[in-house]
């Protein structure tokens, strides 16, 4: 076991006895050379030898570690019972000490005595507190007085550290869980108080001051004193407001909320006798003052800016920019701008004449819509004119509008008016006598023309944009979108829908034994009369339906458009505009409303109606005009003079006599169709009816019936007269275009003999072949008949329609 202990703890031992002992152990296990196969035996016993001297170790090592904790783990015992023993002697002490100090039998009612007696003393120290601040406040309170008439600016002094005291109670307030309220209500009424006795005595003396500048005349002077005492008097109504304006703006700061921003005392003085003007204007029976015209008195508060922003510029703006330059208070324009500083002090007289105004003009809409016009415009003027933004840099001034409408929640009857007059225009327009007659002078000559009433419908509609536009409230702005915009469009929609319907009930077979519509009422409304008639529906969807699309396009669409997207993706289930939620919104306006797509447009699904009424009557046209052509076609398909015809080569072929009404009528038609459609419109509408002509023809002519050389040449011009017609109104190849079939069945009708070949040359499209050599091929099979018909340049016609009309040939008929 020493000898493994060696081997595996070579550390225990010197070098030379480690030797030793190695060499012992192997010459006693190695004694001769068959030892040598037991060698991996012996290996697995020092290693197991090895593993259990390890595991003895660790064994001596783990105990070793227990003894130490059970030691720490003793002395800790003691360490507490040592520091329990202690705790209870102390509160013994204690105790002990609390019976005698309150003179009680227990120690639970001498805890309680004391408590008592704790409170009391944190009460008195309260009171104590409270009674140093009174008195602190009835101090400054006192020197100000004293000083405010003899020294003005001594006397500020007191006042601001008066008014510091009233800000910072009120910003403790919520942390104290509003304890003190009447303290912090009798500080404040004493500053306010005081500040109010300042300000009268400030402003007098401001006020005499103005009298020797003879303010507010056209011969305003600032000689000698006068502008120093003036900028003196400016300078104390400052400063004097200066903790009221502070108090304001970290109130907004913190609420996150903008309120009316304060007059500055300076200006509120000057801008007393311009209110007595006003006043004297525009109050009793005064010539100027009129309920129908407001734009009176808001024209007289531009005047006033245009007389005196000029003064203020020079005298005020240089004391504003240096007594605020250092506060946050620079930020806000209304009191670093001398213009919108004197703006902001001429709006309460303006606020206090409009809103005394709305209750007398309420039930007078027109006089009521008037007067939200121009304050509309006057609004307009103060922002973009004088770049007035009432304090509020990020948002802009919401205007007076916005305090009539949505603060004096006049909104819902100014709608209501709005809505009646453009609804009363809209009835007006729909019973003109001329509403429904076509106007070709009002679009560009080679567009749809559109009726008269739907282009003054789109300009009643413009007109309401502009009536809103200026609005700075989003919801406000939707309402009056679907409220009356769409829903105009929505009447005019029904109205043209129901005017198709009528056309299509008169033009029925039913409508002549049900409803008694005479015989000669539906052929008018089946002719010409009947075709103008789906143009004005026609024409009227799609003049709307493009004006939408442009307004989809424009800028303040657009932004609306966004707003509302923004607003419905964020939508939390609360109404979007007045009672409308955002599933509301979305069916009168468009269905990507609220969705994470790029797409959409406010018009979408009124745009969607229209573009659905032009298409269905698009279609109702072309039946209409192939169900009238196919009329007159009908005796050109029952004559059969194809086979016998015959004629001189050198004349020129007269129209068959059959055909002429067709052709006539056809002309009449499209020199309408010229005059009301576009070419896209009209191509379409032709190209249908040109399949229909090339469908009866094939079916009923030249599917039934044999030609010789002379007949081919003969329904070859007849057809080249529907062309021609076509042609002068689609322009030129458009007739043919149309019916590419029919055409290559007249190369493959007028191919030649093969005699007829040598004697005359190549027939020009037929690449040489003849008549017989071409039957042959085509007869033979699918692939030789494509060949041929490919070196004939026919690429419409299949082969089997190839082989039909060939059989049409008198040569080969049999």
């Amino acid at each position: 076991m020493t000898s493994v202990a060696c081997l595996t703890k070579p550390g225990r031992f010197s070098d030379e006895e480690r030797d030793i002992r190695v060499e012992d152990y192997l010459d006693d296990k190695l004694q001769n050379s068959t030892d040598l196969a037991n060698i991996d035996s012996l290996l697995e016993d020092v290693k197991a030898q090895q593993a259990l001297l390890q595991k003895q170790a660790r064994l001596q090592e783990a105990k070793s570690t227990l003894d130490e904790s059970a030691k720490a783990s003793k002395e800790h015992t003691a360490e507490i019972l040592q520091r329990a023993r202690s705790f209870k002697q102390q509160q013994a002490d204690v105790d002990r000490r609390l019976l005698i100090v309150t003179q009680s039998e227990t120690s639970d009612d001498a805890v309680g005595k004391f408590d008592s007696s704790m409170e009391r003393l944190r009460k008195l120290d309260v009171a104590q507190g409270y009674m140093k601040l009174l008195s602190e406040v009835e101090n400054l309170s006192s020197e100000a007085r004293r000083n405010f008439k003899k020294s003005p600016q001594a006397a500020l002094r007191p006042y601001l550290r008066l008014q510091n005291l009233v800000n910072a109670l009120k910003e403790a307030q919520p942390a104290a869980e509003d304890a003190a309220p009447h303290l912090v209500d009798h500080v404040g009424q004493t500053a306010r108080t005081l500040w109010l006795q300042m300000k009268d005595t400030f402003a007098s003396d401001f006020e005499a001051t103005l009298k020797r500048m003879k303010w507010p005349g056209k011969d305003v002077t600032m000689a000698g004193d006068l502008e120093r005492e003036w900028s003196n008097g400016v300078e104390k109504l400052l400063e004097l407001q200066e903790p009221e304006l502070k108090a304001r703006d970290n109130e907004v700061s913190r609420n996150g909320i903008q309120e009316e921003q304060l007059v500055l005392l300076p200006l509120e003085v000057m801008a007393k006798p311009l209110e007595l003007g006003f006043k004297y204007h525009f109050t009793g029976e005064k010539v100027t003052n009129k309920l129908d015209k407001p734009e009176y008195f808001l024209s007289h508060i531009i005047r006033l800016l245009n007389t005196y922003d000029e003064f203020f510029a020079i005298y005020l703006q240089p004391i504003l920019r240096d007594h605020f330059k250092r506060s946050n208070l620079a930020l806000t324009s209304t009191y670093i701008d001398s213009t919108s500083a004197f703006i902001t002090s001429l709006l309460p007289m303006l606020r206090h004449k409009i809103f005394a105004l709305l209750p007398q003009v309420s039930n007078q809409p027109q006089i009521l819509s008037h007067l939200i016009h121009e304050l509309m415009s006057f609004d307009v003027s103060l922002r973009d004119e004088w770049g007035y933004d009432g304090g509020n840099g990020i948002d802009g001034w919401k205007g007076l509008t916005w305090e009539v409408l949505v603060t004096k929640e006049w909104f819902n009857r100014w709608l209501e008016v709005e809505k009646n007059f453009a609804l009363t225009r809209y009835q007006n327009i729909i019973d003109a006598p001329d509403s429904g007659e076509i106007d070709y002078d009002s679009v560009d000559p080679s567009a749809t023309k559109s009726t008269y009433a739907a282009i003054r419908v789109n300009d009643l509609l413009e007109t309401v944009t502009d009536r809103y536009k200026p609005l700075t409230s989003f919801s406000r702005k939707l309402r009056f979108l679907i409220d009356i915009q769409i829903t105009i469009f929505d009447r005019f929609h029904s109205r043209l829908h129901g005017s198709l319907e009528a056309y299509l009930t008169i033009t029925s077979t039913i409508a002549r034994t049900v409803q008694g519509v005479s015989r000669e009422s539906q052929v008018e409304l089946q002719g010409l009369g009947g075709l103008e008639r789906l143009c004005r529906v026609y024409g009227s969807a799609e003049y709307l339906e493009k004006k939408m699309h442009d307004w989809s396009d424009d800028v303040f669409f657009l932004e609306l458009w966004d707003a509302l997207q923004d607003r419905a993706r964020r939508n939390t289930g609360k109404n979007l505009a007045g009672p409308m939620s955002v599933e509301d919104v979305a069916e009168r306006t468009s269905s990507a409303v609220g969705s994470e797509e790029d797409t959409g447009a406010l018009f979408d699904e009124t745009a969607g109606a229209y573009r659905r009424l032009r298409v269905r009557t698009e279609g109702i046209m072309q039946d209409m005009l192939i169900h009238s052509l196919n009329a007159t076609l009908r005796p050109y398909g029952r004559i059969n003079p194809w086979s016998s015809l015959s004629s001189d080569p050198g004349t020129s072929l007269a129209l068959t006599a059959e055909l002429d009404a067709t052709v006539q009528q056809l002309n009449e038609y499209l020199q309408f169709l010229s005059k009301v459609l576009a070419q896209a419109p009209l191509r379409r509408i032709v190209r249908q009816v040109a399949l229909a002509i090339q469908s009866f023809l094939w079916d009923h002519v030249l599917m039934r019936y044999t030609f010789s050389a002379s007949g081919i040449a003969q329904i070859q011009r007849d057809v080249e007269v529907i062309w021609e017609t076509m042609d002068r109104s689609l322009g030129r190849g458009q007739g043919e275009i149309g019916m590419r079939k029919l055409r290559e069945a007249f190369v493959l009708l007028g191919l030649p003999v093969k005699d007829d070949v040598q004697a005359g040359g190549e027939a020009e499209g037929n690449v040489g072949l003849g008549l017989w050599e071409v039957e042959k091929r085509v007869f033979k099979s699918n692939e030789s008949g494509r060949e041929v018909l490919e070196e004939l340049g026919l690429v419409v016609i299949s082969e089997s329609e190839a082989r039909s009309v060939l059989e049409r040939r008198v040569e080969l008929g049999n």
